[in-house]
């Protein structure tokens, strides 16, 4: 910073409130006929710093956490509590007992803001005094009532952490990743350039759990440029087309949990709700199969979607356009704007197009590492560049395509296999709604190819029998795929296991197969 200039920290607080110098009684927020206008939400945010410091001491970096579904109060809880200089820490409002203590105890959270449903849990297991846990509702109210709301005098910095996010714990436990203001900041100027869904103009549909960071972010954007925003507390389907028909919304990010939603509806229930209004649609958090694009291609409408990819560490790292779609199958794009990708081979040499390596990025969206884990910082950060394990490749253009994690590719044989290739084969078939693959020990092999089959007409197979399933997936991957690849073992599941934010967790399925018996007149390919 040049001497004499002020440093002007980019935090959300201070964007919401520039917006409001705009158009100060503009709708900000729309929750369930619930609303705030700018004025309203600048006002509650000074209200929660205030409140805070005067009534838990809350200065620059303590924790503070909140646990709670989407709703109205979750914006202004954040900028709030963020504007002091505090990191919030956004537990997952489907947490355990057992999970929420072990979360509070690992990021020392000072105090704890909560969801009425959740209270009791939230005095039993956070191990905090009641007079620091509040409850949303009256008390958050009576709470926000008796502060001022003069703007607040902030200390902090734009490179300070203003939340942490647990990881969800897909391949171990679960730990804290730290984003800073600029971090965040940075990203929404860049979603407004690469999206161009994020002007005054524009009306967002938040249906995605606002404690995962794609969720919050994804919330939090239109509220930065003067655009408005209605939030679902949770998603269902039908209201949510029905809401896109009767053009709430310019832009939708979902993950691929929420189109398999919307296309389970009757025919009938998704002709009647069409939305011309939506010009946005954006697609995270887990691989969306040729199948379901196609579905979504064809009830949006061409040059709406766009399918990008990220993690929490290192934010959007990826986006394909809606212009690729149709000619980049099974890809994810190309680098999001201020964003270096190389693919490195395990002797960190970069590999050539169409060869698969470990996934390295550098922006200035990085986390700030994990919470107390500078070992497992320092093994995502390898010399300026991040990596979180994925694998993948790019094609002679330089789009990026995701084979699959380092930690899910699967050991047969000495041979390796990406479980990704194996599960968009089989979704080619017309009676599999959804497949997921994993290794399981195997004494000759090491590891077996296993398929977890999740059926579109489960009933109509278990009446028919499965064997003819199993002959045409048998010889579907005797066709297109070298003997290693094969599945040994296909398993029929309700569902694949997920987080909140749509990951799958494979290795909740490993546990699950283990002790699944395979199909019926199962066959070794």
């Amino acid at each position: 910073m040049t001497a004499g200039v002020p440093a002007y920290p980019l935090t959300l607080a201070r964007a919401i409130g520039a917006a409001t110098t705009r158009a100060p009684g503009k709708r900000a927020l729309l929750c369930e006929g619930r609303e705030l206008s700018y004025g309203g939400l600048t006002q509650r945010i000074r209200r929660v710093g205030h409140a805070a410091r005067g009534g838990w001491s809350i200065n620059r970096g303590d924790r503070v956490a909140l646990m709670m579904p989407n709703g109205l109060e979750y914006i202004e809880i954040v900028a709030g509590l963020s504007e002091l200089g505090a990191v919030v820490v956004t537990l997952g409002a489907y947490l355990s007992a057992t999970e929420l203590a072990a979360q509070m105890a690992d990021s020392q959270a000072s105090a704890l803001i909560v969801h009425g449903s959740l209270a009791e849990m939230a005095h039993e297991a956070s191990g905090l005094p009641p007079h620091r846990i509040l409850v949303l509702g009256p008390a958050y109210e009576d709470w926000l009532s008796r502060a001022s709301d003069a703007a607040l005098a902030s200390e902090v910095a734009e490179a300070d952490s203003f939340a942490m996010s647990y990881t969800s714990g897909t391949t171990g436990r679960p730990k804290g990743v730290l984003i800073s203001h600029r971090s965040r900041a940075l990203t929404f100027a860049a979603m407004a350039v690469e999206y161009g869904c994020y002007g005054p103009d524009d009306r967002a549909l938040t249906v995605a759990p606002m404690f995962h960071g794609a969720g919050f972010a994804f919330a939090a954007a239109p509220l930065v440029f003067g655009g408005s925003v209605e939030i679902m507390t949770r998603f269902e389907p039908e209201p949510v087309l029905r809401r896109l028909a009767e053009g709430a919304a310019t832009n939708l990010f979902v993950v691929p949990t929420h189109l398999y939603g919307l296309f389970a509806l009757p025919p009938a229930v998704l002709g009647a709700h069409r939305s011309d209004a939506l010009k946005t649609l954006i697609c995270n958090a887990a691989p969306l199969p040729t199948a379901l694009k196609e579905r979504a291609l064809a009830h949006f409408g061409p040059g709406r979607l766009f399918e990008c990819y990220g993690s929490t560490e290192g934010g959007i790292i990826s986006n394909l356009r809606p212009a690729d779609q149709a000619r980049k199958q099974q890809c994810v794009g190309q680098p999001f704007p201020w964003t270096e990708i190389r693919l490195l081979d395990d002797a960190g040499r970069e590999v050539a197009p169409g060869q698969t390596g470990e996934i390295h990025t550098r922006s200035p969206f990085f986390f700030n590492g994990y919470w107390r884990q500078p070992e497992a910082t320092a093994e995502a950060l390898r010399e300026g560049w991040l990596t979180v394990g994925d694998l993948g490749c790019f094609d002679d253009e330089g789009h990026l395509y995701i084979v699959g994690r380092k930690k899910d590719m699967i050991l047969t044989g000495g041979i390796n296999v990406y479980p990704r290739e194996v599960e968009d084969l089989l979704a080619t078939h017309p009676q599999v709604a959804e497949a997921c693959v994993v290794g399981l020990p195997d004494a000759q092999w090491g590891e077996r190819v296993v398929a977890g089959l999740v059926l579109r007409h489960p009933a109509a197979e278990s009446q028919n029998g499965a064997g003819g399933l199993i002959e045409a997936l048998t010889a579907l991957a005797r066709t297109h795929l070298a003997q290693p690849k094969r599945p040994k073992q296909y398993v029929v599941i309700d569902q694949v296991p997920r987080n909140a934010s749509g990951k799958v967790l494979k290795r909740v399925l490993q546990e699950q197969l283990i002790q699944s018996p395979a199909l019926p007149d199962e066959k070794e390919t």
